[in-house]
């Protein structure tokens, strides 16, 4: 299983320099990388791998790409091609893509070490120091152990646009040391929980448990202070770039605390739940309507989903995805669809009856739709009048954020 690990950074100014014009070449790399692509004769090129062959070259003709670790440089010509297959995915599945872009320094902030050229050492506290091959020693916080089964097999460093510096660790673990899932068989709806994402609650489980939302008042005022700040300065002034930075900051917080909030609720759910099932939203088709979509961003439920994958694999979970539309409309008990109005907040059946909150409705739905994608029947002594509860367990959402640190 591979997964990453991430930690501020705290360079010295002579490494943050160092730093910046190693990331600046790998930059230059990237770009000639995409010239050699459009330029030079297919047989020579169009892969990462016959590229690599022609980096030797490259340092002959030019000494600045000798100044990094040649694996580094190997890195970055696969970078490109990964993008390259990205763009060509999103092309088969029929959507419209153009040529990658030439990538000037603001959007090229990041290199990868892969395989060798790193050395994490002075691990026994809260700060470690990470070695990189021809640029030193960097200090970094060190606030979770990496595993000891755990291989590290590439380190990236960044340089957020906050103006701070992180290192990732991509991180690979022997499949036979993880849990093993519960077998399918065993689960029921006593043990699987389905998830509906809300509107009104953060998260609505089929065992009527809701999650509050987090308050991002303070925050939006503050970024709406410092954004007319910005307004007013010079654009390319030293004055425009130290108040661009304090935008960037309130931006970074905000992303923190909703990752560090998912971090917490997945980790639940999966230590809860044998399974968990949720709906498969079209993330990207909902940022486009016009209505609330600064807070359908702030969700970012295709991240929470994607927690809840890869917490599945550590902890031993069953996390399947499900088709989401109609299970609002669809009722739990009897399946037949009633159209609601998003201010209609509780479900009615005009056919059987029964009657719910509409969120606890549809994470029932889901809930069904998840044992059927697995294969298994709906248990036939689980009517879901009983599996759903008449009262709902609310969580706040600042008891989530109070049990822990927002910098984990």
């Amino acid at each position: 299983m591979e997964y990453s690990h991430r930690y501020p950074a705290y360079p010295t100014q002579e490494v943050a320099a160092e730093l910046e014009h190693h990331v600046d070449v790998h930059r230059q790399a990237y770009n000639y990388t995409r010239y050699e692509y459009e330029n030079v004769d297919s047989d020579n090129i169009g892969s990462a791998y016959k590229h690599h062959y022609r980096l030797p070259d490259w340092k002959d003709e030019f000494p600045i790409f000798s100044e990094v670790n040649s694996k580094a440089l190997q890195r970055t010509v696969t970078r490109f091609y990964q993008n390259l297959g990205g763009l060509a995915e999103q092309k088969e599945n029929g959507r419209k893509v153009g040529k990658l872009k030439w990538k000037s320094p603001r959007n090229f902030q990041s290199m990868t070490y892969s395989q060798s050229g790193f050395e994490l050492k002075n691990t026994s506290g809260r700060h470690a120091t990470l070695w990189l091959s021809k640029i030193g020693d960097i200090k970094i916080r060190y606030h979770r152990d990496i595993p000891n089964e755990a291989d590290i097999k590439q380190v990236t460093v960044k340089k957020e646009t906050t103006g701070g510096w992180f290192v990732s660790f991509g991180l690979e673990t022997d499949d036979a040391g993880l849990p093993e899932k519960p077998d399918v068989d065993s689960l029921d709806a006593s043990n699987s929980v389905g998830i509906d994402l809300g509107i009104l609650n953060y998260i609505h489980t089929s065992d009527g448990k809701t999650v509050d939302w987090l308050e991002f008042e303070d925050e939006y005022e503050r970024l709406q202070r410092e954004q007319r700040k910005l307004s007013r300065k010079e654009k390319g002034s030293n004055n425009y770039e130290k108040q661009r930075r304090e935008v960037a900051k309130v931006k970074h917080h905000i992303k923190r605390k909703v990752l560090d909030y998912q971090h917490k609720i997945t980790t639940w759910l999966i230590r809860e739940y044998d399974a968990v099932f949720v709906e498969d939203l079209n993330v990207k088709g909902m940022l486009e309507q016009s209505h609330n979509a600064r807070n359908k961003q702030d969700a970012a439920w295709r991240q929470f989903i994607s927690l809840l994958e890869y917490k599945a694999d550590l902890y031993g979970c069953h996390v399947t995805q499900v088709e989401p539309e109609g299970t609002t409309k669809e009722c739990a008990s009897c399946g037949v669809k009633t159209v609601k109005p998003i201010w209609v907040r509780e479900h009615s059946c005009p056919s059987c009856g029964f009657e719910c909150d509409r969120d606890a409705n549809a994470a029932m739905n889901v809930l069904q739709r998840g044992f059927s994608e697995l294969g298994l029947e709906w248990p036939e002594d689980t009517p879901v009048e009983t599996a759903l509860p008449t009262d709902t367990t609310t969580v706040s959402a600042k008891r989530v954020v109070e049990t822990g640190s927002l910098g984990a």
